[in-house]
């Protein structure tokens, strides 16, 4: 099939790359200028295990191309994907104005039959605002989609390639027969449905994926009063069918990245719209972010007074396996230890371009053991696989206190104190 994909973002990115790899003839439009020469050379603009090999790979083979000119690219394609940034507002509400530009700058070049897409997450009722548009401008025959994307960060790929379900909204039988046709290759389950239930979908599974995290965390707080081990708690859930072993049952420092937050005010935001305050989610966003006190607190606990006290981060990412910093954990922990007067030396393997976007006064280092030497305290803020098998004994040698925070309990707490550490990690 022939298909655009405007927006080369994360999502986009991800959705065209997997889509030209599955024989599709697609193209991928921006409007930043750079960006779009960088691709076409077959550099991304994110990390993304497996995502450049596709990108370059796909390119080769003539599936997939890079551009900036939008009505050309809706003129040689029937298919529309609109993938493009929705940034919270100052009140938590998604912003649509790229969607709003893109849905008229589609409207205005269709010259046939399209099916044009929202995959980007939008608040219910943004398909019939697309809709609206293209009318507007645009008089013949067309079809409006609703499909969320359900990618996590760090495994994107296999999301796409091997996903748990397709969520299509529409209710035409054309628009269904197309989208079930270009979906059929990844042999998963495809729910059709109305438009507006699509866009509940995406929003509902993100929220109820934060709340378990929210709830977990809780559970730990709970579990370090009481002595009990919240990584038992999680595999003793994790085994009851209603929650599954793939629930989101790992204590740490809270959620963070492009979605969960972002999702979570956007729906708390919808239903105020509508006379509703959805308690819960009001209550799992701020046990998340009362979570980076906790950690921050956990330091103190353990330091005292930070005050010219070095800081140690290992991981500055908002997960493993993404260079994402948007809402990070690290970086509210990192602010409020430097507001107090440490030092803050840092280690990420993929993630210090960004970071050094968003925070300040952060000396970096390329390799854990030259972050940690010298160090007052270790804070791991990103469960990266380089850390699990570090070497204990050359780690306390080289710091100044042997002083561990595990925010991420990927440490065993007897080792840890074998080893002569004074360790502490989340809920146990």
């Amino acid at each position: 099939m022939k298909i655009t994909v405007v927006g080369t973002g994360y999502v986009g990115l991800v959705t065209a790359a997997c889509f030209a790899d599955l024989g599709n003839q697609v193209i991928g439009i921006d409007i930043d200028k750079k960006k779009i020469d960088n691709l076409k050379k077959g550099v991304i603009p994110i990390y993304e295990p497996g995502l450049s090999e596709i990108v370059k790979k796909n390119i080769k083979n003539k599936n997939i191309s890079f551009d900036t000119n939008l009505p050309k690219a809706v003129k040689k394609t029937d298919i529309i994907f609109i993938a493009v940034g929705t940034p919270p507002k100052e009140n938590g509400e998604a912003d649509l104005i790229y969607v709003q530009k893109a849905a008229e700058q589609i409207a205005k070049a269709m010259n046939d039959y399209k099916i044009v897409i929202n995959k980007s997450t939008v608040p219910i009722g943004t398909g019939d605002m697309v809709k609206n548009i293209i009318k507007k401008y645009y008089k013949g025959e067309f079809d409006v989609v609703s499909n969320p994307e359900f990618l996590k960060e760090g495994t994107a790929v296999e999301d796409f390639t091997k996903p748990d379900r397709v969520v299509i909204g529409n209710a035409s039988t054309k628009a269904k027969n197309i989208m079930g046709k270009l979906y059929k290759p990844l042999n998963a389950p495809i729910l059709f449905t109305d438009i507006k239930t699509a866009e509940m979908i995406k929003y509902a599974s993100n929220s109820m994926l934060a709340t378990e995290i929210s709830f977990i965390n809780s559970i730990a707080n709970i579990c370090e009063k009481v002595g009990a081990n919240v990584e038992k708690v999680a595999e003793g859930m994790r085994l009851d069918k209603r929650f599954g072993k793939y629930a989101f049952f790992s204590a740490g420092a809270g959620y963070g990245g492009s979605c969960f937050p972002k999702d979570v005010k956007a729906l708390i935001q919808i239903a105020r719209r509508h006379d509703y305050h959805f308690t819960i989610l009001e209550k799992v966003e701020e046990v998340n972010y009362k979570q980076r006190e906790i950690i921050t607190n956990k330091i103190l606990n353990l330091v005292g007074n930070p005050k010219n006290k070095l800081i140690s981060v290992w991981g500055l990412a908002f997960k493993a396996n993404t260079d994402d910093m948007r809402e990070a954990p690290s970086i509210d922990i990192i602010n409020s230890l430097q507001k107090l007067g440490a030092k803050i030396y840092a280690f990420d393997p993929v993630a210090q371009e960004q970071a050094k976007k968003m925070l300040k006064n952060v000396k970096y280092f390329n390799s854990p053991f030259d972050a940690a030497k010298n160090a007052d305290a270790l804070l791991i803020c990103t469960p990266w696989n380089e850390f699990l098998e570090i070497d204990k004994k050359q780690l306390k040698k080289i710091m100044k206190k042997p002083v561990v925070v595990d925010a991420r309990n990927i440490y065993d707490p007897e080792e840890m104190k074998k080893n002569g550490f004074k360790y502490v990690s989340v809920g146990r």
